[in-house]
């Protein structure tokens, strides 16, 4: 499958879509009122490992969430930046679930997670962030195309949290490019799109101590061509920075935070058009306060949509 049909791909956006993460608890509620919220959602977001099971309850849950509702699949097992070929076993799981489900969307993330450790491969249980080098490029390029065979269309890799550089994981590791400039190549390089997700943006600079973060961040998404990013990522994030020295964990565990709302209305006035997503995932809140987070990102898109000329 050429890089040139994955671009082109990638780059039929459908229109301002809105969409929520579908967690456990919600599963009853949304299929039970998915045609009386239909003009509250746009679509859902379900994390592609909790239906890897070839029958069952799970299996069937899947085919239900699809006939109610357009469907992104976001992965979280496949560790493309891992220096070794994503298992033949997971992979195929992957795939069968994308066949199966026929989404909207599919995504994964830009982070490794197996490693050789004294000759056998080791699985970390967390998203870790890889160099930003040549090396690493070619690498997960590699790996992305692997799967887009498997899978038939493109992928779109999100932007990483991380409280640790790929360096201190390995001292002789070092970056030689930006973030952005990596993202860039790595679109380029694998024809695949780029799910940008703002609030990974947010805490990284918040982590970094950064300057007015949210000004310094639009900045640096006008380094992003408008056709490389396929969806959006919104939400939260608890405040205890005072409990984990002074660093802010990722725990999608509180309303969309308003410096991501801020970054938002810039984002989607440059990627016009782009489905978004609101993520929830601990401290899950009922069903109808995540579809009044979709309802408040509805008003910004719709708002940006208004004022083009």
């Amino acid at each position: 499958m050429s890089s040139t049909l994955h671009n082109k791909q990638a780059n039929d956006k459908p229109k301002t879509l809105i969409g929520v993460g579908l967690r456990h608890s919600h599963y009853t509620e949304a299929l039970q009122n998915a045609a009386s919220h239909s003009h509250e959602v746009d679509f859902v977001e379900v994390h592609a490992e909790n239906f890897f099971a070839e029958g069952g309850a799970s299996k069937a849950i899947i085919q239900d969430i699809a006939q109610a509702y357009p469907l992104s699949i976001h992965g979280t097992s496949l560790g493309l930046g891992s220096s070794s070929r994503v298992p033949k076993s997971i992979l195929q799981k992957f795939t069968n679930l994308v066949q199966l489900t026929k989404p909207m969307l599919v995504s994964e993330h830009l982070c490794f997670n197996r490693a050789r450790v004294q000759g056998n491969l080791v699985h970390s249980g967390d998203l870790l962030p890889i160099p930003y080098n040549q090396q690493s490029l070619k690498n997960i390029v590699s790996h992305i195309q692997e799967v887009q065979d498997n899978i038939q269309r493109p992928l779109l890799i999100e932007n990483l949290s991380a409280y640790i550089h790929a360096a201190q994981l390995n001292a002789s590791t070092q970056d030689d490019m930006s973030e952005f400039e990596f993202l860039l190549e790595m679109c380029s390089s694998a024809g695949c799109g780029l799910l940008l997700d703002l609030n990974n943006l947010i805490i990284n600079a918040l982590n970094k101590k950064t300057n007015n973060p949210v000004e310094v961040l639009k900045q640096d998404l006008l380094q992003l061509p408008p056709e490389i990013v396929g969806e959006i990522h919104l939400a939260g994030y608890t405040d205890n920075a005072s409990q984990t020295n002074d660093f802010i964990i990722d725990d999608h565990g509180a309303e969309v935070s308003a410096q991501c709302w801020d970054l938002y209305e810039f984002a989607i006035q440059r990627f016009k058009n782009t489905p978004t997503l609101v993520e929830w995932d601990t401290q899950i809140p009922e069903w109808s306060v995540l579809l009044g987070e979709a309802k408040k990102a509805k008003v910004i898109a719709f708002g940006s949509e208004r004022r083009d000329p």
